[in-house]
């Protein structure tokens, strides 16, 4: 049962990283702050491999980021 978990959680987070891909390349916004976020997406996508919760919950915070206009020259670190 757990690997059926894993399996709708995988599925959840490849539509929601097809989304987000979609997003930023549509976002007006400079070309440095959009490479930027694909990088961000590249790393999430990466991190899914090893852990799926774990990405999950890093492209929550940066679909948030995206809502709130959030963007990683107008983030205070």
């Amino acid at each position: 049962m757990e690997h059926d978990g894993q399996l709708e959680l995988y599925g959840f987070l490849a539509a929601r990283l097809k989304q987000a891909h979609t997003r930023v390349a549509g976002l007006q916004v400079p070309e440095d702050v959009r490479m930027q976020l694909a990088r961000r997406l590249l790393v999430i996508t990466a991190a899914a491999k090893h852990d799926l919760a774990g990405a999950a919950r890093r492209l929550e915070e940066l679909m948030k980021d995206l809502d709130e206009g959030r963007f990683p020259d107008q983030r205070s670190s």
